[in-house]
């Protein structure tokens, strides 16, 4: 294991039966999709914006009370980074950011990753995006999920402990255990503290590693130290190739 990863033996890769993941972050490139339409929108309006500072403006509209679900606030939230930049705020502008959000692209390494780590486990979706949302992220993904949950079902948004006990319950009523599933995600916030607390292995997927700060994500009150920690998706299915080879 090189300088850039780090992983404990809490519990052996080779042990669990399922992985949970985060989508939207980890799997799916969502701040890549905020940068790329409202550069478009910028553009057409003649504005040098500053795509990281833009994505400050809109973490902290994220989290205001009056906030949507994911996606659909996005035209909300583009109505704060138009303020803040003095971007053109019309209805077509904001649907235009629903609409770029809502066809995010994967990270280059994800749908093979996922199609690797699904032959050795059940892989389970757990996302703060709506299920029309997911549904195009899961088949750009290559459909690799065993279970999933969107917070259309939940009715709660990670890191609210009650997402989680629905998993839970669906993992112990089909049949499995739930000390057998391994959280993997890029959000310290959303996941990474909260799997913690409520005593799962989890593995930190560090996509922003070469990047100051947190981007769209809010950042946690403290950092939590992962039980397995990668800078990509390939990385950890390499690692568990490696782990079932030994």
């Amino acid at each position: 294991m090189d300088d850039q990863t780090a992983e404990t033996q809490v519990m052996p890769l080779t042990r669990f039966d399922y992985v949970s993941f985060d989508v939207v972050g980890t799997l799916i490139d969502f701040e890549g999709a905020i940068k790329a339409g409202l550069d478009a929108i910028a553009k057409a309006a003649g504005i040098d914006l500053d795509g990281e500072a833009a994505l400050s403006v809109y973490r902290a509209a994220r989290y205001e009370p009056d906030a949507l679900k994911f996606p659909d606030d996005l035209g909300r939230c583009y109505g704060r980074i138009a303020a803040a930049f003095g971007l053109p705020d019309t209805p077509e502008a904001r649907q235009s950011m629903i609409d770029a959000v809502g066809e995010a692209q994967p990270f280059p390494d994800s749908a093979e990753a996922l199609a690797r780590l699904a032959r050795r486990y059940k892989l389970i979706a757990m996302t703060n995006a709506r299920r029309w949302a997911y549904e195009k992220y899961a088949a750009k993904l290559g459909e690799p999920f065993w279970a999933d949950f969107t917070t259309d079902e939940t009715g709660t948004e990670k890191p609210d402990p009650a997402f989680f006990e629905q998993v839970f319950a669906h993992v112990a009523a089909t049949g499995g255990s739930t000390d057998r599933i391994l959280h993997t995600a890029q959000s310290q916030y959303h996941d990474i503290g909260i799997s913690r607390a409520l005593g799962m292995t989890n593995c930190w997927i560090q996509r922003r590693h070469a990047q100051k700060g947190y981007g769209g994500t809010i950042e946690p009150a403290e950092f939590t130290k992962p039980d397995y920690h990668f800078h990509s998706l390939a990385d950890l299915a390499d690692a568990v190739d490696r782990a079932f080879a030994d």
